[in-house]
């Protein structure tokens, strides 16, 4: 019986080749993703935290700067509606593909009882992937990058803070869209800080 006659061996096909041999140049090869943070439910500098510390627990990512803390008002709701947020960046490098990271990223919302109940609403915690190495993708799942990140100055600020040259895919540097936009409504708060974990 020649090797080709069994039945049970079937060829694998070209796009789980694809796959895997890009799992493979992952592994070698850390991306850096930038995950936007918020919070604006209970001790909201506690839950960023938590958040980044999550983060840094996840096998295959490190965390390699967070960015300083801003306050923002709501995105999208009647003013005064809701409690203002907390908003921060994280920069990671990341053996996970993105699918991967955006579970990871839903776990952590999870474990912090994130509840999405109604678009725009309050929440405890907001773990979004912002960009993923220069990676352009429409896929309803993930869209990359954000596809709103390029007109939201509480992203953009502290992105800045943490890569000055830093490029939203497709949309030019961050730089110049936040001079476009500016950064009104987005209050540095200085007496709160972040810890880069250990």
């Amino acid at each position: 019986m020649t090797p080709n006659s069994d039945p049970t061996v079937q060829p694998v096909p070209a796009s789980v080749v694809r796959q895997v041999d890009a799992a493979d140049t992952t592994l070698q090869n850390p991306q850096q993703a930038v995950i936007a943070l918020g919070s604006n439910v209970g001790n909201r500098l506690e839950r960023l935290q938590s958040a980044v510390d999550a983060l840094a627990d996840t096998p295959g990512l490190a965390v390699k700067a967070v960015s300083p803390v801003y306050e923002t008002e709501p995105w999208g709701v009647e003013p005064g509606s809701q409690s203002s947020y907390f908003n921060a960046v994280v920069l990671v490098r990341t053996t996970l593909p993105p699918g991967s990271l955006l579970e990871r990223g839903h776990a952590i919302e999870e474990a912090l009882e994130r509840v999405r109940d109604e678009r725009w609403g309050p929440r405890t915690i907001d773990v979004d992937i912002v960009a993923y190495q220069g990676v352009v993708s429409d896929d309803p799942r993930l869209t990359l990058p954000h596809p709103r990140a390029h007109e939201r100055a509480f992203v953009l600020v502290p992105w800045h803070d943490v890569d000055p040259g830093a490029e939203v895919p497709g949309r030019g540097a961050v730089a110049e869209l936040l001079a476009g936009l500016g950064n009104e409504g987005v209050a540095p708060r200085t007496d709160l800080e972040l810890s880069l974990p250990e």
